[in-house]
């Protein structure tokens, strides 16, 4: 039965606004939104709800799952996998999710290196052996920057109907304050940790007393190491079976780079034709085919059509130019609009991306566009 569903059945008669799981999401969400932490594992991930939701912080760079039950994960996990939109607009950071079959208790080198590390609702499900490996594994061995445990608080249970002995069936012990914070101490010392500690789910009023619903201990690691952590101990053998790895489009990655770069140069390309145009006679009999008068007038939209993107830097070289049918818009024109310079980073990198995608004039200095299609319509 999933947890969530099991205790919201217990807490049934004591309203949470929001409901209690999703209190202690937003707290773990709230910590990344302030930390920022690149790489995020969730021990105990289940239907990896949570690494759902912190998909969407652009911080995080990698995201990792861990459950003994397979099959819990894979029901859900197809909600990690990217997006349509994820591939039409690649996002400017990288982001790989990985999910892995296996145990707190066991050692794997794809668990090293995290910034931040979850355990919501987890060390009660683990049988005694299991959770006396758990800080060793944890503090020791992954060593983590940050690390959030969540556990229920056991004063809370007579307020919660239908509560005998435990909240869930699957729980072999629920801790009282005093033990909880007893047994994080003991591990914060052991590996060089500072601890806080909070919650989630406020008790009725005049119930103070009995503490948070669900009790939060948040450890800080006090010397954070600056090289690869725990590099003597690493295993040889990987202890956890990979079930799923997501890695999403990204404009890290070269090919999605050069897609929205040709994309965002055309597109500029043809807002810069579209606005020359504008400014050309409307009609040609009005000057009578008068070259003449049709080359002023054109010098007068160049120039109107600079004055409106005087941000830009403005030389002769920059303005755009038509000849017949054909309008040459200057790459270094396009590559100062912001969107288009940010992209590229430099003018080189520019006509690299788009040498082969882009029709450029013979020396390669311009875009080069048609009006054709544009008179049809006019």
């Amino acid at each position: 039965m999933d947890k969530n569903f099991q205790e919201e059945r217990c807490t049934g008669v004591i309203k949470f606004t929001p409901p209690l799981y999703k209190q202690r999401y937003q707290f773990v969400k709230d910590l990344v939104g302030k930390y920022k932490p690149k790489k995020v594992a969730d021990l105990g991930c289940a239907d990896c709800t949570l690494l759902w939701m912190l998909k969407f912080y652009n911080c995080i760079e990698v995201l990792a799952g861990l459950d003994i039950c397979a099959s819990v994960m894979k029901e859900k996990m197809h909600r990690l996998y990217p997006l349509p939109a994820d591939y039409l607009q690649p996002s400017e950071r990288s982001l790989t999710v990985t999910l892995h079959h296996g145990s707190v208790a066991h050692e794997d080198p794809c668990m090293l290196g995290f910034d931040l590390v979850t355990c919501i609702e987890l060390i009660e499900h683990l049988e005694e052996s299991e959770l006396e490996k758990f800080p060793e594994v944890v503090f020791g061995f992954m060593a983590p920057t940050m690390v959030v445990i969540s556990t229920p608080n056991s004063e809370f249970n007579p307020l919660l109907p239908g509560v005998t002995v435990f909240r869930h069936q699957d729980h072999k012990f629920e801790w009282d304050r005093a033990q909880f914070q007893s047994w994080a101490i003991d591990a914060a010392k052991r590996y060089g940790y500072s601890v806080e500690f909070t919650g989630v789910g406020n008790p009725p009023t005049g119930m103070e007393d009995v503490g948070f619903c669900t009790q939060i201990a948040v450890f800080v690691k006090k010397y954070p190491q600056t090289s690869e952590p725990a590099q003597s101990k690493k295993p040889t053998e990987a202890a956890y079976k990979t079930v799923f790895r997501a890695v999403y489009p990204s404009l890290k990655d070269e090919k999605y780079l050069q897609n929205a770069v040709v994309s965002e140069v055309m597109f500029t390309a043809h807002a810069i034709k579209r606005s020359l145009l504008d400014h050309l006679v409307p009609e040609q009999e009005d000057y009578n085919d008068d070259p003449t008068e049709r080359k002023l007038q054109l010098q007068r939209s160049v120039n109107c059509f600079s004055e409106d993107l005087e941000t830009l830097a403005v030389e002769k070289s920059m303005e755009p130019l038509t000849n017949g049918s054909v309008v040459y818009i200057p790459l270094r024109k396009i590559f100062y609009f912001p969107k288009v310079n940010r992209l590229c980073g430099t003018f080189e990198k520019l006509r690299e991306l788009i040498t082969g995608k882009v029709t450029l004039s013979s020396d390669g200095s311009a875009v080069v566009l048609n009006t054709e299609h544009e008179n049809e319509e006019n």
